[in-house]
């Protein structure tokens, strides 16, 4: 708990440096623009604004997210941060379409803009003001896990680079007759939609439910594995709930033979484990095997070449022969990138199994690629 209050607090405090660098910089730039009727210096401080109103989000989704779970919410307000991170990147689309629109505007009006020198160092300074805070905010993201911050500080760095090209374009009307201040705040207006839909995609993919990290999932496993009751682990899914709020399943495969009591403790060793060292909250479930019955052992073999026919299969596990029942079982997981229907594979595999053992039923169950 004094962990996540921690975290909450940088958060907020990095939002209210980034709110009153940002408001600094707007009135510094909307005083320039308007004095030397420059429509990309304008543009800038509408960004700068939307920058702002970015941070104070950030700030307030933070303080919101680490409201405690309810009975309406059991799983908590962790999710805000990610919906607080959408809200930011829609900011930033906003910012470049009003960028873009403003710049338009100029040009079709033909305004032309007048500068001073001392308005061409403080536009350079403000270049420098906002390297610096986007570096911070960066840093600040990646020490807090902070999507809200990341996308605030890729925000901050692109302005400080297309800033510059402002930079640029009051130079060169200044020294010289040629005015590039609407095209700029255009270039400007562009590359800031670029980044705002980099940060869309970025803040939606754990709303939408993303895939766990490969090397992540494998060395999890290996963990799991590692136990010498463990003969595998498979079907691993994590749903993220905001940061320190992971829930998580896994199957584990034991001997069909091994006591209730032993299968027990090994599910508490696994959860203990995936708690404090990930803070995961893990269910385990249970695949029996029976790979000491040369029954078993044939059929399975036999299974295999079926399965090993089909290369949409990526793997194949699960496996058990219920003697008494007359019953087969194993799960299958197919690629995502086959283009037939995942079910007519599955319905495939279970006739080629009926045909060979007519007298049996077969279970034949799809899992999804959710892991590594």
């Amino acid at each position: 708990m004094k962990k996540a209050s921690s975290r909450e607090r940088k958060i907020i405090q990095t939002s209210i440096i980034g709110i009153v660098a940002n408001l600094l910089l707007v009135g510094i730039k909307a005083f320039i623009g308007f004095i030397a009727h420059s429509s990309s210096i304008i543009s800038d401080a509408i960004n700068n604004f939307s920058d702002a109103l970015s941070s104070l989000i950030t700030a307030i989704g933070t303080k919101l997210s680490s409201k405690h779970p309810n009975k309406k919410h059991p799983f908590g307000y962790g999710r805000v941060e990610y919906l607080t991170a959408s809200i930011v990147a829609a900011l930033i689309l906003f910012a470049g379409g009003t960028a873009i629109y403003e710049s338009i505007t100029s040009l079709v009006k033909g305004e032309v803009p007048e500068y001073s020198v001392w308005s061409l160092i403080v536009i350079g300074v403000a270049v420098l003001v906002k390297v610096a805070l986007g570096l911070f905010f960066r840093l600040r993201a990646k020490k807090l896990d902070s999507p809200a911050l990341k996308n605030s500080g890729t925000d901050a760095l692109f302005d400080a680079i297309l800033s510059s090209s402002t930079l640029v374009a009051a130079l060169i009307s200044h020294f010289t007759s040629v005015h590039l201040e609407g095209y700029a705040g255009i270039l400007i207006g562009l590359f800031i939609l670029r980044s705002g839909v980099i940060a869309m995609k970025e803040s939606l993919a754990p709303i939408l439910g993303e895939r766990i990290d490969d090397k992540f999932a494998r060395d999890l496993k290996a963990v799991i594995c590692s136990h010498p009751n463990v003969k595998g682990a498979f079907d691993l899914i994590i749903h993220s709930y905001g940061e320190g709020k992971k829930i998580g399943t896994v199957h584990i495969e034991v001997d069909d033979n091994l006591p209730a009591s032993e299968i027990y403790a090994i599910e508490r060793e696994i959860q203990l484990y995936c708690m404090q060292t990930h803070g995961i909250f893990m269910t385990v479930g249970i695949y029996a095997s029976n790979d000491t019955d040369p029954v078993s052992l044939e059929m399975k073999e036999k299974i295999k070449d079926i399965v090993g026919a089909e290369e949409a299969i990526l793997q194949w596990h699960g496996f058990y022969f219920d003697k008494e029942r007359e019953l087969i079982i194993l799960d299958i997981l197919v690629s995502f990138e086959t283009k037939e229907p995942q079910e007519d594979i599955l319905a495939r595999v279970k006739n080629k199994i009926e045909a060979g053992y007519p007298k049996y039923r077969v279970q034949v169950n799809l899992d999804q690629d959710y892991a590594a």
